[in-house]
């Protein structure tokens, strides 16, 4: 059964993270609401990232590039590279994302979930929990 993950205005899937990989990928869907956006840009230097369109239109920011991604479209941001996405659209964008070797798992995304279930996060705990996972927040 997969691992659902709802915060704000995203909702993600787990479909395979490393702990049922051995460390390999995680994998899971990603559903963007309309003005849903990454609010700290930022890069990993553990792992890769690979994200494919499944439905709707989401706007990825890779190394200063604007990229808009849609149904069968994707993106690969190396490790290293900053970046950070948003919904402009009217409706739900969803995206399947690939990290490679897996580092997070859902519990990363937990943690940053019961920060922002009080309403708006302390955003030095926020950028401590990214660090600890290994994103390296950027300022914008």
């Amino acid at each position: 059964m997969p691992d659902l993950i709802d915060f704000g205005t995203l909702q993600l899937k787990f479909l395979q993270s490393k702990e049922t990989t051995g460390g390999s990928v995680d994998l899971f869907e990603m559903t963007l609401q309309p003005n849903a956006r990454m609010p700290i840009p930022h890069y990993h230097e553990r792992w890769d990232e690979t994200i494919y369109g499944l439905s709707g239109v989401s706007t990825w920011r890779v190394d200063g590039k604007e990229i808009d991604i849609g149904p069968g479209e994707s993106v690969f941001i190396k490790r290293g590279v900053v970046h950070g996405f948003t919904n402009r659209s009217n409706g739900p964008a969803t995206c399947l994302c690939l990290l490679s070797p897996g580092a997070l798992g859902p519990q990363y995304f937990k943690d940053m979930a019961a920060l922002m279930a009080g309403g708006v996060p302390d955003p030095a705990r926020m950028k401590e929990t990214m660090l600890r996972y290994g994103l390296v927040p950027v300022a914008s």
